[in-house]
C-alpha cells in the first residue's frame, strides 16, 4: 500500500506531464514564446516554467532562441511524429500492391519489416488459392532463415546486419542455413539478383521469395514477401514469381516516393 508521500510524489509529477503537455500544446498554437509568457499561460510561476522549459529543451522537444530567450517546438517532435504516421502510411501504401499480388499469384503476400534479429509483417493479403494456417501479422520469425529477412539484410548497413550474422543463427528446420559463411554468400547474392528465396528454412512444405522496399531516403525498410506451398513454389517453378515479386516491391518503393539513381546496385532491372 503507498503512503502519503508517495502519493504526493506521483502527483506532483503528474502534474508536471501535465504542465509539460500544455507548454508543447501552446507553442503549436502560438509559436515563439518567452518564459514568462508561458508562465502566464500556464499560471505557474516564471521559474516553474523555465524548469519545465529546460527539461523539454534538454530532450529536443523544444528549442530556445538565444537572442531573444524565446522558445518554439523542437525537432525530435517531428521525428516522433514520423516514426509514428511512417508505419501508417507504409501500411496504407503497401495494402493495394499486396492485394494486387496476392490475386494476380494466388499466394499469401506480406510487407515484412525488420525488428531487432526478427522479422515482423505489418501487412498481409492472402491469394485465392492459399491455404493459410496462420495469420502472419505480428508474428516474429529469424530473419536468417525468411526471404525477407535475408533481402532486407543483404542491404541493411553493416551495424544492422553484423549482430545478426555474429549471433547464434537458430535452426528451425533441416534446411535452416546456420553457417556463417554460407548464409553471408547467399546475402551477397541476393544483393546481387535483388531478390531473395528460401526453401523451407523456415518451416517444413513452406517457401518464399521476397524482394526489398526503398523509402524516399533510399534505405531499405522492408520487403515484400510471397510464400506458399513448396511444391508450388518450387526452384524452378513459375518463372513468374520473381518477376511479379520484384516488379510489386518496385511500385510499393515508388508510392514512398524511392527514385532509384543510375549508379545504385540495387537497381531492379533484370
Amino acid at each position: 500500500m503507498s503512503n502519503g508521500r508517495e502519493d504526493t510524489r506521483d502527483s506532483s509529477l503528474i502534474r508536471s506531464v501535465d504542465r509539460a503537455v500544455a507548454i508543447l500544446d501552446l507553442l503549436a498554437v502560438q509559436g515563439w514564446q518567452a518564459g514568462a509568457e508561458v508562465a502566464r499561460e500556464l499560471h505557474v510561476h516564471r521559474s516553474t516554467a523555465l524548469r519545465l522549459l529546460a527539461t523539454l529543451e534538454r530532450h529536443g522537444l523544444v528549442e530556445r532562441d538565444s537572442r531573444t530567450a524565446k522558445y518554439r517546438l523542437g525537432r525530435r517532435l517531428v521525428q516522433l511524429a514520423s516514426a509514428v504516421r511512417g508505419e501508417a502510411d507504409v501500411r496504407q501504401a503497401a495494402r493495394p500492391v499486396c492485394e494486387a499480388l496476392a490475386r494476380a499469384l494466388g499466394e499469401t503476400v506480406t510487407l515484412d519489416v525488420l525488428d531487432g534479429h526478427e522479422i515482423v509483417p505489418i501487412e498481409q493479403a492472402t491469394g485465392s488459392t492459399s491455404v493459410v494456417s496462420v495469420n502472419w501479422l505480428g508474428t516474429r520469425s529469424p530473419a536468417h532463415c525468411t526471404a525477407s529477412g535475408k533481402v532486407i539484410l543483404a542491404f541493411a548497413p553493416e551495424p544492422t546486419r553484423a549482430p545478426i550474422l555474429q549471433g547464434r543463427l537458430q535452426r528451425r528446420t533441416a534446411n535452416t542455413i546456420v553457417d556463417r559463411a554460407e548464409l553471408e554468400a547467399q546475402l551477397i547474392a541476393a544483393r546481387d539478383a535483388g531478390y531473395a528465396r528460401t526453401f523451407e528454412e523456415l518451416e517444413v512444405g513452406l517457401n518464399a521469395v521476397a524482394a526489398p522496399v526503398w523509402s524516399a531516403a533510399g534505405e531499405v525498410i522492408g520487403a515484400l514477401d510471397v510464400s506458399g506451398p513448396a511444391h508450388r513454389l518450387g526452384a524452378d517453378d513459375r518463372p513468374e514469381l520473381v518477376k511479379r515479386t520484384r516488379e510489386a516491391a518496385e511500385d510499393l518503393s515508388r508510392r514512398l516516393g524511392y527514385r532509384p539513381r543510375a549508379d545504385t546496385r540495387h537497381s531492379t532491372e533484370a
